[in-house]
């Protein structure tokens, strides 16, 4: 199963294409994942769309070994990306993935059995508001624990961190399940030694099946990761997997498998992948 264990990033910053480029690289997609990149106003939000395509379709292809015109990527009710797909890999029993952009990084993150579940945050300085009003109007999401902790963390800036921290953890979480985004934050509550070992509860209670890593990639950028057990999924996402339930053996080898670093690309190295795989 550790070959379903996948981890990729993309320094957006580094990639500039120019008009032609960019129109190649969108015209590798079908119409209606063209449509959804073309819809951001603004061309930062168009490259991290299109990155964050290049990712999924470049991993799946070479994971999964699907024939480029077979990956077809659908999004659930509350917009959980999944693959529709009637191919049968053994060794990958509940293979899932979830994307993630902030700042100059989109990243990808997939697993065999577990749920995954990825967040990324720019530790940027609220415009307009100090830290103190911005960190304020999110407060109902944190337990006391965090909120304290948050607060006291010293002057604003590492205010702002912990704040972020604590966000891209919970975010993880709910994008693991599938739920959308701020729904069922709350939940969780989050422990730690120095953001490592990290624990959670929910509803008020310690969970063992659930795994979470939180990663510094410097320049204020987090990265956190999130697996769970498939019956923790929503409905319209558990209505995607091709199996739900494991036995206790089976879950915890999957929830126990060793995490990988996360492989640096470039938009350069993704778009020859799926040129080859279109040529294939």
């Amino acid at each position: 199963m550790e070959e379903g264990v996948r981890r990729w990033l993309v320094n957006i910053s580094k990639w500039c294409p120019s008009p032609q480029d960019f129109s190649s690289a969108l015209s590798l997609f079908p119409p209606s994942q063209r449509s959804s990149i073309l819809r951001f106003i603004k061309s930062e939000d168009r490259k991290r769309a299109l990155v964050s395509r290049l990712l999924q379709y470049a991993l799946l292809h070479q994971v999964l070994g699907i024939p480029y015109e077979q990956i077809s990527i659908k999004r659930t009710l509350e917009g959980k990306p999944y693959l529709e797909c009637d191919k049968d890999v053994p060794e990958f029993p509940n293979f899932n993935f979830n994307v993630s952009h902030h700042g100059d990084y989109v990243a990808i993150a997939s697993e065999p059995l577990c749920l995954v579940g990825l967040d990324m945050v720019s530790c940027t300085i609220p415009w307009k508001e100090t830290v103190t009003e911005f960190i304020q109007n999110f407060s109902s999401y944190f337990s006391r624990l965090e909120w304290d902790f948050i607060i006291g963390a010293g002057n604003e800036e590492q205010m702002l961190v912990e704040f972020y921290r604590y966000w891209c953890l919970k975010e993880a979480y709910v994008k693991a399940i599938g739920s959308g985004l701020a729904s069922g934050l709350d939940r969780v509550e989050f422990h730690h030694t120095g953001w490592t070992n990290i624990n959670v509860k929910i509803d008020g209670t310690f969970s063992p099946l659930w795994k979470f890593w939180l990663l510094d990639l410097g320049e204020k950028h987090y990265i956190s990761i999130a697996r769970g057990h498939p019956r923790s999924a929503t409905e319209s996402y558990k209505n995607t997997m091709k199996r739900v339930e494991f036995s206790k053996d089976e879950y915890f080898a999957g929830l126990h498998l060793p995490d990988v670093s996360f492989v640096l690309q470039t938009a350069e190295q993704l778009i020859s992948i799926l040129q080859d795989a279109k040529r294939a």
